[in-house]
């Protein structure tokens, strides 16, 4: 059984025991969290898909750490002209356990 979750402005694909890294969630080390925007489940071989969203269907998780990304650089520049920006960013990210699939 799996289902595709809607987080972060992202799609993923999770089954029961995965490890998720999505956009920062504002639970805390050990919370629950629940995913209502479940756009497909697939049970017993039959792939249900919502329109947008599975009605009554949820996936809960478990918020195991927050941290975040590595680093990437962002360097901007104009030729023959002295124009040089150099940027660092790391993006900031909850991982998460999936406990269940309710569907």
């Amino acid at each position: 059984m799996y289902a595709i979750i809607e987080t972060g402005g992202k799609q993923y694909k999770v089954q029961q025991g995965d490890v998720l890294y999505i956009e920062k969630l504002s639970a805390a080390d050990g919370e629950s969290v629940t995913f209502d925007r479940v756009l497909a489940v697939s049970k017993d071989g039959s792939l249900v898909a919502g329109t947008p969203v599975v009605a009554g269907a949820t996936v809960t998780g478990k918020v195991e750490k927050h941290g975040k990304g590595a680093k990437i650089t962002v360097y901007k520049y104009k030729p023959k002209k002295n124009y040089r920006r150099k940027q660092g960013h790391r993006q900031p990210y909850t991982k998460v356990t999936i406990e269940s699939i309710q569907a």
